[in-house]
This record gives structure tokens, sequence and C-alpha cells, in this order.
């Protein structure tokens, strides 16, 4: 069928209408000038309608939302010959239509709320259809008839938006108004229409902007994670203030940030100590203030409340955003004096849990008059704040560690002596004695190893993987021995040696343990096997340990996606593919086995193993 062919029917009304109208044609002479209108003018104005709606489709999505809208205000002004065009989005904190752009500027601010009860604006919202007002100062809904006087307007049309969210906000619903110099407009349906046609294209174009918007937090997400994971890779310890610096001049795409603190809450939940700050030569790290003195702090570690938006304040559990900080009473004197000297206007607090109890906080200082946030900048920076309790963890584990140092030297120096006394005594020869003392030396060296490797950088050594799994399938022999789990069967089947990788021994040590132990546990209480097995193959060393029992599928897929329950397993799959490796599960028929395969390497001389 023809797009643009008019059946009988509308020809027979078309002249009817006219008849009415004391323009008498014949039927035929209808129909001809029909034809014409299509053939002379249709063209043009669907030529008009595809490049008008493509201009909107055309809107460089890197513009702000209110920028995108305004440019869609002067489209819309333009190609429906009306008088002004305007936007208003339901705002869930306010419960009221915000101005969201308009075209000419209505000299309307961003915070302007008009009601979303029973008005024009709010009747679109709810019922999600199209709104015509021929005449405006005869509309109840339509309360500010000082305003259109001022313009000279007299009709409008109100149809639907929606701009898409793609997070866990819900999407923004509105209201796109038309309005007419036009008294008692009467509104024609293609022109309804044609405007909620547009209103749809705006979407379209939110809908790319916050795509690429959240590809860019990604990327900052990603950008800000791989300073901590690099320092983890190259066994440089972490350093909270060297993170600081590193990686919140990153933030900058998400807020104009002038000062950044991280916060940690002491046990009895009464004080709160800084523990690192940016710029550093500005924070007194070590610095202890009572909780009592900074009721913000207060209520985001509480998380009592009261929640809500407030004059000075955005209150919620997952932020606190103070949008006044000068006319607040809630904080300290000498906080908000320095606020004032620092030409502060916004305090954003983040808290961070654990165990369902807020340990730590993130404090932001920004210039800029943040009003709010999103739920996506607010999921980055809460994700930064618990990245950064990690690496708190790690830089205490590494002072503690420091302290290990010398003993655990000694201690390894004192059993390797114990054990050459041993031998070279008069002592019956007693292999289980031989090999506690071995066992002994070994972990003893491997806590100075522990404790050297943090402090030191140094090159990842040649090993043979198959020795170091012996070796950690003897100790967790030891531990299964100690637990009284003597009815686990331990095999060892095939083990290819030698089977050199490049890694440090530490790291695929803690590997093997976790695997072993998840295996073990794995195993029910009436027993059943554990077992070893390496090989080369393809270019990879793989290491095999499986354990009677099998998991289900969900938790197979939690693996697969790296959601493992398990924090060994966890831990466990970040070091393995630091170190160049894969790890990988099966189970079946009653059976687990987990692989961790690492590239082979040629062997080098003895001295560098």
């Amino acid at each position: 069928m023809n797009l643009l062919e008019i059946d009988q029917k509308r020809l027979e009304s078309i002249s009817s209408r006219l008849s009415q109208r004391g323009i008498n044609l014949s039927f035929e002479d209808v129909n001809e000038v029909v034809g014409l209108i299509k053939d002379e003018i249709l063209y043009g104005v669907v030529t008009q309608l595809i490049t008008q709606a493509e201009s909107i489709l055309d809107i460089d999505p890197s513009f702000t939302e209110r920028e995108i809208l305004h440019v869609v205000a002067k489209t819309l002004v333009d190609y429906f010959d009306a008088e002004v065009a305007s936007i208003r989005i339901f705002d869930p904190e306010s419960k009221g239509m915000i101005s969201y752009g308009s075209y000419p500027s209505l000299d309307e601010t961003n915070e302007e709320v008009i009601s979303s009860e029973e008005t024009i604006a709010g009747e679109v919202l709810k019922t999600r259809q199209s709104y015509l007002v021929p005449n405006l100062f005869k509309e109840e809904r339509y309360k500010d008839k000082e305003k259109a006087e001022r313009l000279g307007v007299h009709s409008m049309l109100a149809v639907p938006i929606c701009l898409h969210s793609f997070s866990k906000d819900a999407d923004a619903e509105g209201v796109l108004q038309l309005y007419y110099k036009e008294e008692d407009k009467a509104f024609t349906p293609l022109e309804v229409e044609i405007a909620e046609m547009f209103s749809k294209r705006v979407s379209y174009v939110i809908a790319l902007r916050r795509i690429n918007h959240l590809r860019e937090f990604n990327a900052t997400k990603d950008k800000m994670f791989e300073h901590i994971y690099q320092k983890l890779a190259r066994g440089e310890g972490i350093k909270m203030k060297d993170l600081f610096s590193s990686i919140i001049p990153d933030l900058a795409d998400i807020m104009e940030i002038q000062r950044c603190s991280f916060f940690s809450v002491t046990e009895n939940r009464e004080h709160f100590m800084l523990e690192a700050g940016y710029p550093e030569g500005a924070h007194e790290i070590g610095n202890i203030r009572s909780l009592k003195e900074d009721l913000y702090a207060k209520i985001i570690v509480d998380q009592t409340g009261p929640f809500g938006n407030f004059e000075n304040e955005k209150i919620y559990p997952h932020y606190v955003l103070i949008t006044n900080p000068k006319e607040t009473q809630l904080l300290p004197p000498d906080i908000k004096h320095f606020l004032k000297t620092q030409q502060i206007n916004s305090v954003l607090y983040i808290p961070l849990r654990a165990d369902d109890m807020v340990r730590h906080f993130l404090a932001f200082d920004a210039q800029a008059h943040h009003q709010r946030f999103t739920e996506e900048q607010i999921e980055i920076l809460t994700s930064l704040g618990k990245e950064l309790t990690k690496g708190l963890r790690l830089e205490k584990m590494a002072d503690t560690v420091h302290d290990f140092k010398n003993p655990a030297i000694a201690v390894a120096g004192f059993a390797k002596r114990l054990q050459r006394i041993i031998k070279e005594g008069t002592y019956p020869k007693d292999d289980k004695v031989d090999q506690a003392l071995d066992i002994l030396s070994k972990e003893t060296s491997r806590l100075q190893e522990l404790a050297l490797i943090v402090h030191e950088k140094g090159k990842e050594p040649i090993i043979d993987l198959t020795e170091v799994l012996k070796r950690r399938f003897l100790i967790n022999e030891e531990t299964l021995r100690e637990l009284s789990r003597g009815n686990i069967r331990l095999v060892r089947r095939d083990l290819k040696s030698p089977l050199p990788v490049q890694c440090f021994p530490l790291q695929i040590e803690r590997v093997i343990d976790n695997v072993l132990n998840n295996a073990s546990n794995a195993i029910p209480e009436e027993g059943g096997e554990l077992s070893i097995r390496s090989y080369p193959k393809d270019g990879w060393a793989v290491v095999e340990i499986s354990n009677t029992g099998q998991i289900s599928e969900e938790e197979k897929d939690r693996f697969t996606h790296g959601e493992s329950r398990g924090r060994g397993l966890h831990i466990s799959t970040r070091l393995v593919n630091k170190m160049r490796g894969t790890m990988s599960l099966e189970s079946r028929e009653g059976q687990t086995t987990f692989s961790v395969m690492l590239p082979l390497v040629e062997p080098r001389n003895s001295e560098d193993h």
C-alpha cells in the first residue's frame, strides 16, 4: 500500500467539509487538489519535520542536560512558531516540578519549583498524556496567570517527557510546554503527535549523554583503582598519603575538590581520627576529634538521622551534603571558621560501612555550590572510600610486619642452627623430628620473606612450582592432623618437576594455601579424598587441587564471574592475575578441581633460585 495514498472515505469527507463551507467541487476536482497538496506541499512539510527531528538527534551529547534541553526548547519554538518553550522535571526530593530549561529564558532559577498537585505539569506527569490548553486564562490548573499576561501568551500545549537514568535512580519524568500568543487555539492531532515525537527524540539524546557519562565515570573509577592495584602488584606496600596525592586529583570530573579527608572511627565510637588527607600539607594526620563536637560526623557514624532535605543540608544514610556551611549551626566553630577562610561553599560526607557499622568516612570540601549528587557520583566516591579502607589496613599491616622483621630473622636462624646440631650430634635419627624442624625452618623463613617483601623492591625469582605445591601440601597435611581430620585421604598424583615459573614465592604460596584450605573444608564430614597434580601444558605450568564434594552451579557461576564468597578465593584470583596467570574451576561427578595456571619460563642457574 502507498503510504501517501488517500482512501475513498477520506476524499469523500474532504469533499463534504468543503461543501459545508460553500466550496462545491466535483469528486474528481477534490482528488486532484489533494494530489497537488501531496506533491507540492507535503514533501516540504515532511522534509522540514525530518530535518528538525535530526537536528535534535544531532545535539552534542557532551552538553549538560540543561544545555541540551535549552537547544531543544529553541528548536521547538522555531518549528511550531510558538512564543515560549519550557521544560519542567519532577524532583523526588521536593515533590515538585523544577524548571529545567526554557527558550527564550524566563529568568527562572534552576531551583524554582511549582507544585505537582492540581497543576497542568502535575496532571501530565500523573497521566503521561498530553494536555491541551486553548485558553490559559480560563484554565483552573494554570496558576500563574500573571506570568502569562506578562509574556503575552494565551494558549499552551503540554506533552510528557522522560529522561532515562541508566542507574539506580528512577527515570526522570516531566513535561514539555509550548506557549502560543493565539487565544482559544485549536490544536490539531497532527500538531500534538509531532510534539510528542520531538519529546521522545529528546529522551534519546539524554540517554546517549548519560551512556557517555557512565563510560567516563567508569574510566575515572578504573583509573583511580589502578593506582592501588599497581602498587600492590609491584610489592611496594601502601602509603595512604601517596594514594591521596595520586588519586584525589582524578575526581575533578566528579566535583571540584579543594580538600579531601579520610577518617577512622575509634573502637569506643566516641572519637574519629584523621588517617589521610589531600592536600597533604593542609592536614594534621593522627588528629583526633570528638563526635559530640561535630554533629555531621556523628550523624554519619551513628546513622540515626533525621534524614531528608533541610535548610542548610541534605541528610541521607549514604551521604550528607552541607549546602550552606556558612549558616549551619551543626559545624564546630573552628571548622566553620576554617571553611569560611578557604571559601568552601559545600561539604560532602560519605560513610564507609564494614560489618553493618560505619567505621570510616570521607569528607570532601568544595568551593563550588553543589546542590545534589547523582547515584553514580556517590557510588564512585563510596567505592573509592572502600578501596582506601583496604589500603589503610594494608598500610597498618606493613607497619606490623616491620616490627616482626628482626625476631623473624632470629627465629629462622635459630631453627636452622638447631636442625644442624641435631643432625651432627649423637641424637637418634628421627624422621618426624627432622620433618618438624624442616617445616619450622621453612615457615619462619616465609615469615621473614613476608616482612622483607613489603619493605623491599625485588625481582621475581624463578621457582619450581611443583616443589612449592609439594611443600604446601605437606604443611596442609600437618594442619589436618592437628584438626583431627584423619578421614581425609591425601593423594599425590603425577607431579612433574621442574616446573619453572617466575613469581614471588610468597604470593603463589598464599594462593596454594588458600585453595588447599578451601578444598579441605569442602570435604564432607564423613571424609573423602584430597589430591594434587602438576604438569606442563601448552606453555603453562598447571597445578590441580581436587577434593571430594561437588559445588552448586550457582557457586560455580560466582567463581567464574569473580564473585566467590570466600575471601581466600577472592585474594587468590587477584594474586594469580598479578602473576599473569589464570584460575579455573570444574565440578562434576562428586568431585571439584581447582586449576592454577602460570606461564612457564626458561630455568636459570641455581643462584637465581
